[in-house]
């Protein structure tokens, strides 16, 4: 007979659920600077890697390419990003400018308020022990193919 105590519920509803609460709080405090959450991390990517190739930075996202290219428009059109030609005809480089690079070091402002909020809401030991165990969980996890269910 075993004995052994199984997980009850959905695992992946709990994580949807506790990753909603999350981003509402994030969204709160970097949506003071007029950016969403999946915004300011796709222009940070851009500050810190770019200019690179939209495939480039699909890949250090972990994004597809539809994704990027979605996620992408709003940035561009409102000044924060841009698509430069690459080395090539057929090449483009994603990059910030200089008004993007303003708007993430204020949304890193609000970020780091989220933040805390969080590890104060949580406690500092707990926040550390949920980022080693995701992590874990993402090694034990990594083999499985990456489908398009990104945002």
């Amino acid at each position: 007979m075993d004995t052994a105590v199984k997980p009850q519920g959905c695992t992946n509803l709990k994580l949807r659920q506790l990753m909603r609460r999350v981003a509402q709080l994030y969204d709160a405090e970097v949506g003071k600077t007029g950016l969403r959450g999946t915004q300011y991390s796709l222009l940070s990517y851009a500050v810190k890697l770019g200019p690179l190739r939209p495939v480039d930075l699909a890949r250090a996202m972990k994004v597809d390419a539809s994704t990027l290219t979605r996620n992408l428009r709003p940035l561009i059109d409102a000044g924060l990003l841009v698509l430069e030609p690459g080395v090539d005809g057929r090449s483009r480089l994603v990059s910030a400018t200089p008004a993007g690079k303003e708007k993430r070091q204020e949304a890193q402002r609000r970020w780091r308020v989220a933040q805390e909020s969080l590890n104060q809401r949580l406690g500092a030991h707990r926040v550390l022990a949920l980022h080693a165990l995701l992590d874990e969980c993402q090694d034990l996890l990594a083999d499985i193919p990456e489908g398009n269910h990104d945002e």
